[in-house]
């Protein structure tokens, strides 16, 4: 574990951290999962969290690690046609990370996920928040479009709305 990276978990307070997605960026975030998951038969889950639990840092969890324990807690895996994207913001690392379940890795290689990654990133150092999530969820849409298009039965599996931890 290292300690100026718990101490950055420890001290920063928690509504510091929430106040990065304003509620109207949060809304306009679910807006999008909504429409984006109208297109393509994925779904996505966007979540942010803050401090991780010292739990998490005892263990010196990655971003990564993080984001898949996550993804399991949220049953983000737990979809019909194995098409379940996590989209994770871990802000006091900065670091975001996309995970997709079997049904859409197995279609879309792990490098388009991460240049996702790497566009929010690079939008939330310059301050765009609402923006880079909003571009991450529209390329995640026309990838699940090209690969999982619409037709017949299209269920509504996993929450549209942001999750904030």
């Amino acid at each position: 574990m290292k300690l100026a990276r718990l101490i950055k978990h420890l001290l920063l307070p928690v509504w510091h951290v929430r106040g990065v997605f304003a509620r109207a960026d949060l809304a306009a975030i679910g807006a999008a999962v909504s429409a984006s998951e109208a297109v393509h038969r994925g779904e996505l889950r966007f979540l942010v969290e803050g401090p991780m639990p010292v739990s998490a840092l005892r263990r010196d969890e990655s971003p990564r690690q993080r984001a898949i324990e996550l993804f399991a807690r949220q049953r983000v895996w737990d979809t019909e046609e194995n098409s379940g994207i996590l989209i994770y913001v871990q802000l006091v690392d900065r670091r975001v990370e996309i995970l997709a379940d079997r049904g859409i890795a197995a279609k879309v290689p792990q490098a388009e996920w991460d240049a996702i990654c790497r566009g929010m990133e690079q939008a939330f150092r310059a301050g765009q928040w609402r923006e880079g999530a909003l571009a991450a969820v529209a390329r995640a849409s026309e990838l699940l479009a090209v690969h999982f298009p619409v037709g017949g039965r299209n269920p509504n599996e996993l929450p549209d709305q942001p999750l904030m931890l």
